[in-house]
Parts: structure tokens; C-alpha cells; sequence
């Protein structure tokens, strides 16, 4: 047997013997929960909201005596069609289903079903006839005491409206009518495991759990033409949805169509969201309008959907499996890969919007498709400052030089893998994706390669600030100098660091103008970027190369000891993270330039050679 899910309302809950269980606490609900559930079915709108959904219901059938019941405890005809109605064990929802029927007290309106309690008899008399003078008896008490009074103040504060005299009325005709639970019925499993799963933590039931027992729901299928057997279609749904679903939990594959923000416990469900705000399914207006805007949005689109008379389950899982193989497809393609997950990481784009742009093809071929995306990212960088390669006396904003850096990467890496991809022995594998997942997952800066701020080494304190900058990148013999000079004397500290400084003369050329310009910019995490502050090129360049290698190398600190001053070097440790993205790599490697002189500083030759690499590839947008 499979579970069944649907939506009852209120009123179709009438004659219904519900049970809690032994595992259960009591009802426990405060005076702002139960307000906030009265508030919000007041002020739904049923005209334009179509009904209020409550969280699920989950319950199952319980086993028992029926004869031996209606024997024992019928009196009358009624209360034999109760018991042969049979009882239900409420394994989660007992809170809403508890309040629910003390308002239905409160509107003095006879009680639709019934509740009962395994340990705690007396609780459901109690909440049959609630005395606030008994209140204080149990905690059971107490705290349907306190919903009950709640309930009346709200009620009176709102009959002083204008529609006083009709508001109880209107109430209670919502409250039976429009306002639904989900009714999710196990059908085999264990009602104690299942009720530890959804409580630890107070995990509830998300879309995707809910709408997978409509999509299982034998009501829902119909024989297929080549006569295949329900229970093997219901098999291989549950299969696809399986496979599908672990592919998604791959942040690979995740975080290249989401930000890391989007977290959904099945994220299948993400596949269900498109189909709703799409509409795709056709769903006509009156009932799609009336979906409100909650968080059960979703299951509810597919569970009207599936009462329509066009509902089709084969056609409504060959549209999810679609969007999925659109995805899959992007994921595995070079070009597709890079120009979608440049897109999204930008934030100029969502899979909704780029899966529209695909569907909305006259011919959906990638060629086209590819186009459509260059024009978008072309569009962004033209956006940019910088991106003529012209600039004013300040230079241009670095961090609006973002998209710019991000695509010489993204560009960089469809022109290396292209190389491979044309030479047949290489052809059936790409060389290198950019891990958009990894990109995703730290914070970004657009950083300086050569410091924007100069320390003029005027003073005993901007000279202890600059040798410290250079230390991390000093070979072995200056910093034994470094420490010397930091161990010496006063009197010897002139000589000492004229010696130092000659192995470092500085590059001529730079000023605030030339510092601030997309040759002198690259991306560079946070983390990494706050931590070494003004450190020369030279010692960027090595811790750098640590993070690239898996290594975190400390930024040493002058400690005083006894007196004198110590160079305190830390204790390498492996890196968080060793993703550094390939064109920052390629600048402290001085990768671009023909001849690599000047190892402790960023030249103004290595940032024109660097320029003429980014030039080339925005040429690239264009010429394809």
C-alpha cells in the first residue's frame, strides 16, 4: 500500500475519532501561536486566496475492536456510524487539530470530531467542556484553558467592527469551508519512526515529499497504452525521481543553476516550482490565482492539477524530467556550462529565466541558444567600467570591474579546453570546468595585485610595517636580515635596512591613476585578501601559491620577548579551501607576461600584458 495525500477541509473532518499517542506530548500551544492562526485565517481573502492550507496532517488508521467498541460505548445510531468510521492515530498536526476544535467550541458550533488520549483520559473531557477554575489541575489543562481564552478575547475585540453582527457567521463558514488541512495517510510505516523523523529538529513535510504521494498515488495513474502494470510504472517514477534527486544533492551540479542561498532539503522540488510559476501544466486562472503565496504554493498547484479532469500523471512527469534533461544538458555541455553559470554566478540570470529563453526558441538548438547568452553577458560587460580601456583621473571602481574579471576566467577556460577538444586524442573529455560550487561558497573581493596605498618608510614605525609586508615572500637570506634587523640595536637599524631595501628596488611608473585600472584588479577571496593587507607582490604571490597547493600560510607578527623584538612566524596548516580562480593564479605566476623580471613587484609591463589577455578575450563576444 502506498501513502495517500489530499487536501480535507475542516468540514470533511466531521465524524472523524482522532487519537494521540502515548509518544506525544499534550497541547502545549502558546497565546501568540494560537493568535497568529486566528489572525491568519481572518485575513486570507477567499474571493482571491481561494482557501487557507494548514500544515500536514499526518496521520494512520488505527487497529482496534470495532464491534467490541460499539458493545461497550454506543448508545444511540449516531454514535454507531462514529465508531464504524473507525479511528485515526495523529502522529503530527495535533497542535492545529487540537485549536481548531476549541474554536469550533469557542464559536459555539457542536464539535466535528473528536480527540482522544492514550495516557491522559481525562484531557479529552476536559477539552469537551473547558473550565478555566479546573485549569490549574494539569498542564494539559492550563493550556487549552489559555487557547480557549485567547479565542474569546480575539473574538470580542473583533465583533466591535462594523460587521459585527455577521462576523461569527462569516468565521465560521471560512473556517469550515475554506480553511484545509493536508491530509497526508501512512499507509505502512511504523507511526513511532515516523513521528521521530518529523519532529526531531520539528522537521515538517516539504513540497517535494508531499507532491511525490500524489505523483504514487495509484487514483492518479491510468493504464498505459503498451499495458504496462501500475505497480512497475509507480517503480520506475520512483526510480527516476530517486536518480534525479541525487543528482541535484551533487553541489557540482547545484550551485551551478543556484546560489548557495537556495537551500532545499529534496531539491527535486526546485523542478516542481518551475512547473507552478510556469504555469506549464495549464492550470486555468481562476484556481492558479487562488494558489496564495505560502509555502505550500507548490504541492497545491499539483494537487489541483491532479483533481482536474486533464490531469495526466505521464505528461506532468515527462514536463519534470524534461526541465531536468535541459539542465543535465547544460551541465555537460563546454560552452553551456560556462556561459549559464557565468550568468547565474552574476546574478543576471535564474534557470527560470534562461529555461524560458530555451522553451521560447523558434528551434531549440544550441547554437542559437548560445548566442542569446552572449548578447546577455555581452550586455553586462559593456555595463562595466573599464571596459574600453579608457579612464578618467581616478581610474575606474574596482569592484564594478567584477563581471569583467569573472568572464576573463570563464573565457580563459572555453578557449583551453576548445585546444583539447580539437585534437582527437583529447576530444572525448574537457580539461578543466570552473567550479562555479567552489566560486559560490567563499566571498569574493576585487583586489589590488599591486597595493593601492604606499608606506613612505618615513619613520621606525612605517619601516617595521614594511619589512613585515615582505617577509612572507623574502627568500631565506633576507629574512634572516629581516630578523636581524628587528634583534639589533637602534643605533644599527639604517644600516641594516638599506641593506634589506636594495634587493627590492620598486618599480617606476605607478600612481593612484595607473593603480586603479583593470589591469592592476583581480578576484581574490575575502578570507585570503584581508589577511596579508599591504603585502609587496612577492609575498601575495606566495600565499597564493599555498592556498593553490592546499596550504595556509601564516602572516607572521612581531612579538616583543624579554625585551626584544621577535619575528613570530605562525604554524603553516592546511587550507580551508585551495580553489584560486585560474587568471588570479595566472597574475601571481606572472603568466602573461613575456619576460618575467621584477619577481618582488607587479611592473606596469606585467599589467599591460595582462590587459592585452582580458582585451582578447571580450573581443571574443564579439567575433563569434
Amino acid at each position: 500500500m502506498k501513502n495517500n495525500i489530499e487536501l480535507k477541509t475542516v468540514r470533511a473532518l466531521a465524524g472523524s475519532r482522532f487519537f494521540i499517542p502515548d509518544y506525544q506530548r499534550g497541547y502545549r500551544w502558546t497565546r501568540q501561536q494560537v493568535e497568529d492562526l486566528l489572525n491568519d485565517i481572518d485575513q486570507f481573502h477567499p474571493e482571491t486566496d481561494g482557501f487557507y492550507c494548514l500544515q500536514p496532517l499526518v496521520v494512520k488508521r488505527r487497529e482496534e475492536d470495532i464491534l467490541l467498541k460499539i458493545k461497550s460505548e454506543a448508545q444511540t445510531l449516531e454514535e454507531v456510524a462514529r465508531l464504524l468510521n473507525g479511528a485515526w492515530e495523529v502522529i503530527d498536526g495535533q497542535q492545529r487539530l487540537t485549536t481548531i476544535y476549541i474554536l469550533l467550541n469557542c464559536l459555539k458550533t457542536e464539535p466535528l470530531y473528536t480527540i482522544e488520549y492514550d495516557t491522559r483520559p481525562d484531557s479529552a473531557h476536559f477539552l469537551r467542556d473547558i473550565r478555566p477554575e479546573q485549569a490549574s489541575k494539569n498542564i494539559d489543562y492550563y493550556h487549552m484553558a489559555q487557547a480557549a481564552e485567547t479565542i474569546n478575547t480575539w473574538l470580542q475585540k473583533r465583533q466591535t467592527r462594523d460587521d459585527a453582527s455577521r462576523f461569527p457567521e462569516q468565521l465560521l463558514g471560512k473556517l469550515l469551508d475554506q480553511v484545509k488541512f493536508i491530509w497526508y495517510e501512512l499507509a505502512d510505516d511504523d507511526p513511532i519512526m515516523a513521528f521521530s523523523r518529523l519532529n526531531k529538529g520539528k522537521i515538517q513535510l516539504n513540497n517535494a515529499e508531499l507532491i511525490k504521494a500524489l505523483f504514487l498515488n495509484r487514483s492518479n495513474f491510468r493504464e498505459t497504452e503498451e499495458g504496462l502494470p501500475l505497480r512497475r510504472r509507480q517503480q520506475e517514477i520512483a526510480l527516476q525521481w530517486d536518480r534525479i534527486e541525487c543528482d541535484l544533492q551533487d553541489d557540482e551540479f547545484w550551485l551551478f543553476l543556484h546560489p548557495r542561498e537556495k537551500k532545499l532539503t529534496s531539491r527535486i522540488e526546485s523542478l516542481f516550482e518551475l512547473v507552478c510559476d510556469r504555469n506549464a501544466l495549464g492550470l486555468s486562472d481562476d484556481p492558479y490565482q487562488a494558489l496564495g503565496t505560502d509555502s505550500n504554493r507548490t504541492f497545491r498547484y499539483f494537487d489541483t492539477w491532479f483533481r482536474s479532469e486533464n490531469a495526466d500523471i505521464e505528461h506532468c512527469w515527462e514536463l519534470v524530467n524534461d526541465y531536468y534533461q535541459i539542465f543535465r544538458e547544460w551541465f555537460q555541455d563546454l560552452e553551456l556550462y560556462h556561459y549559464v553559470g557565468y550568468l547565474i554566478a552574476c546574478e543576471k540570470a535564474t534557470p527560470a529565466t534562461l529555461l524560458e529563453l530555451w522553451l521560447t526558441q523558434k528551434t531549440q538548438d544550441k547554437r542559437t541558444f548560445v548566442s542569446g547568452l552572449r548578447h546577455k553577458i555581452d550586455t553586462i560587460i559593456q555595463g562595466c567600467p573599464g571596459v574600453d580601456f579608457q579612464y578618467d583621473e581616478e581610474g575606474c571602481d574596482k569592484q564594478k570591474c567584477r563581471p569583467i574579471l569573472l568572464f576573463h576566467n570563464i573565457q580563459t577556460v572555453i578557449n583551453r579546453n576548445r585546444v583539447h577538444q580539437q585534437n582527437p586524442r583529447y576530444r572525448s573529455a574537457l580539461f578543466y570546468k570552473f567550479p562555479f560550487h567552489l566560486y559560490k561558497l567563499e566571498n569574493w573581493d576585487v583586489e589590488h595585485i599591486n597595493s593601492n596605498t604606499t608606506n613612505p618608510e618615513a619613520d621606525e614605525s612605517t619601516r617595521c610595517e614594511w619589512l613585515m609586508n615582505l617577509y612572507v615572500g623574502a627568500s631565506e637570506d633576507v629574512r634572516k636580515q629581516i630578523k636581524a634587523y628587528f634583534e639589533a640595536e637602534e643605533a644599527r637599524h639604517p644600516q641594516l635596512f638599506a641593506a634589506i631595501k636594495k634587493h627590492f628596488p620598486e618599480p617606476e611608473g605607478w600612481d593612484a591613476k595607473t593603480k586603479n585600472r583593470l589591469w592592476n584588479y583581480t578576484l581574490l577571496d575575502s578570507a585570503t585578501n584581508r589577511s596579508y593587507g599591504n603585502m609587496i607582490f612577492s609575498g601575495k604571490r606566495r600565499i597564493i601559491i599555498g592556498k593553490d597547493q592546499g596550504r595556509y600560510i601564516p602572516i607572521p607578527t612581531l612579538a616583543q620577548k624579554e625585551g626584544s623584538r621577535r619575528v613570530d612566524e605562525g604554524e603553516e596548516r592546511a587550507a580551508e579551501s585551495s580553489f584560486v580562480p585560474p587568471c588570479t593564479r595566472n597574475v601571481f605566476l606572472k603568466y602573461y607576461s613575456p619576460a618575467a623580471q621584477q619577481n618582488n613587484y607587479w611592473t606596469l609591463a606585467d599589467a599591460a600584458a595582462y590587459q592585452e589577455d582580458i582585451e582578447r578575450t571580450l573581443k571574443q563576444l564579439k567575433e563569434e
